[in-house]
């Protein structure tokens, strides 16, 4: 494993932020770490670089405490910017670059490949300020990544970034990816950790309350919906054992229900009552997962 985590726990007065939280991630993976407000995932990414000690437990990266870490090693993208406004793009990444141990030029050739692979190349002498929020958040990605690392954290990095933005920057992590980054990302889109990660970890109040492989865990999760299209009224279902809850729209039914035992039930009761067009069971997506285990929606 690259980087593990056993057993920490981080605490800040008589508040646990991280209550003997285990991980283990591979060399290459891109791993999810998700929760809600307070869960405890920015105390447990500030641990991961060596911003924070943990009270208990170890943090390694190859079996090196972060603290000891060469400055290339990890990259770190937070949810909080941290850009300077008012100096021009390519002074502060030269400035970071150098900050992570690159030459000069080093930094300035990094840079302006990363400036054209986003198109944006006019922006090198651009001051942050006068960027929108979109473009300042890929200069922040730039600088996360400028250096190479081999460890990169990202956290909501498609924040502020409109869909055709979103895809820009997936393809460049899944490429870093490809050429042997571990990632670990954390984002309240569902839909982007679980077309991004096979592994991840759900924290609630400092505790991992789902860890494990994407695939693993969703057969694990038993509810499931229907999406069902009928020319006749399907009221009727409510009654049947397993049924959860159910939404009449205009052309579709969606019910909620226990297990997939209980749709072959009502595919057996829908085959005397005439045409039904469509009959879909539904995997649980990672949102369902979120809300079942944490309890709560995003805020």
């Amino acid at each position: 494993m690259a980087l593990r985590m056993e057993n920490v726990t981080k605490r800040f007065g008589t508040k646990t932020a991280v209550d003997q939280l285990t991980l283990h991630i591979d060399s290459g993976e891109m791993f999810g770490m998700l929760g809600a407000n307070g869960a405890g995932k920015t105390t447990t990414f500030r641990m991961m670089i060596g911003l924070f000690d943990p009270d208990d437990g170890e943090v390694s990266w190859n079996e090196v405490p972060p603290q000891s870490l060469n400055a290339r090693t990890i990259g770190y993208l937070p949810e909080e910017r941290g850009l300077y406004p008012k100096l021009k793009v390519m002074e502060q990444m030269i400035y970071l670059g150098r900050l992570r141990g690159l030459s000069k030029q080093d930094a300035i050739t990094e840079v302006d490949a990363w400036l054209e692979r986003f198109r944006i190349p006019h922006y090198r002498k651009a001051k942050v300020e006068n960027l929108s929020k979109g473009n300042q958040q890929k200069i922040q990605f730039i600088a996360a990544v400028l250096h190479r690392p081999q460890l990169l954290i990202l956290d909501e990095p498609f924040s502020g970034l409109d869909p055709i933005n979103v895809d820009v920057l997936k393809k460049a992590v899944g490429k870093l990816k490809n050429e042997g980054t571990t990632i670990i990302f954390s984002s309240h889109d569902m839909k982007h950790v679980e077309s991004l990660c096979e592994n991840l970890c759900i924290m609630n109040e400092g505790k991992p309350v789902v860890h494990g492989k994407l695939s693993d865990i969703k057969r694990t999760y038993k509810k499931r919906k229907l999406h069902i299209r009928a020319d006749v009224p399907l009221s009727f279902l409510e009654d049947v054992d397993g049924v959860l809850q159910m939404s009449v729209g205009a052309d579709e039914t969606t019910i909620a229900i226990r297990d997939e035992t209980v749709a072959k039930n009502i595919f057996a009761r829908l085959q005397d009552i005439g045409h039904v067009r469509y009959f879909s069971v539904e995997e649980p997506t990672l949102h369902d997962i979120f809300i079942e285990k944490v309890g709560r929606t995003y805020a």
